[in-house]
């Protein structure tokens, strides 16, 4: 009797720290301390995302990929209901393909494409002035490399780890992606 009471503890001391160290790891990934304007002008803090399957990419509204909110948009609703969400960071980096206003942006979006899932505020994601949340995706992370265009995509898993990149040349809903989305979500 003792013996198992003894395993008992064990057993559950074991589980007591997993469920810890998870809590841990999300409380302390750098993703989570980075607080946006969203296109309307709020300040919104990506640990709001704690514990979702997060995809973050650079738009802009006049690229050759530029149809690809339509495939992000197409993502965005297969997964949401199941903890997946998408951020948009529109960026005038690549050939001056981004050059309006936020309000702009905001209204090209919905009219174009119907664009649902939340977008934020222009920003740069490379060179002098690169905003901290790119400057971490590209040297605090396992892919330190700048970003090579428009609609370049990271995955970031239900613990703030960004655990995979897409170049802008993978749409959205190709298998690679989605295969990997739906690992994510199961906890992979």
């Amino acid at each position: 009797m003792k013996n198992k009471i003894l395993m008992i503890i064990a057993i559950t001391a074991v589980f007591t720290l997993s469920s810890a160290q998870e809590k841990k790891v999300m409380t302390e990934s750098p993703i989570y301390n980075f607080t946006m304007k969203t296109l309307e002008g709020k300040d919104k803090s990506l640990s709001d995302y704690k514990g979702k399957v997060v995809m973050v990419v650079n738009t802009a509204s006049f690229c050759g990929y530029t149809p690809q909110y339509k495939d992000l948009e197409t993502l965005y609703k297969q997964y949401k209901d199941k903890g997946f969400i998408i951020i948009g960071f529109p960026a005038n980096n690549f050939g001056k393909q981004e050059p309006g206003t936020d309000k702009d942006i905001a209204v090209f979006c919905e009219r174009n494409y119907g664009v649902s899932f939340p977008m934020f505020s222009k920003i740069s994601v490379k060179g002098d002035d690169i905003h901290p949340l790119y400057k971490y995706l590209t040297t605090g992370t396992q892919f330190k490399e700048e970003i090579a265009w428009n609609f370049t995509k990271f995955l970031v898993d239900k613990y703030g780890n960004v655990v995979a990149k897409f170049p802008s040349k993978v749409k959205p809903t190709e298998k690679e992606i989605t295969a990997k989305v739906d690992e994510l979500l199961a906890g992979k």
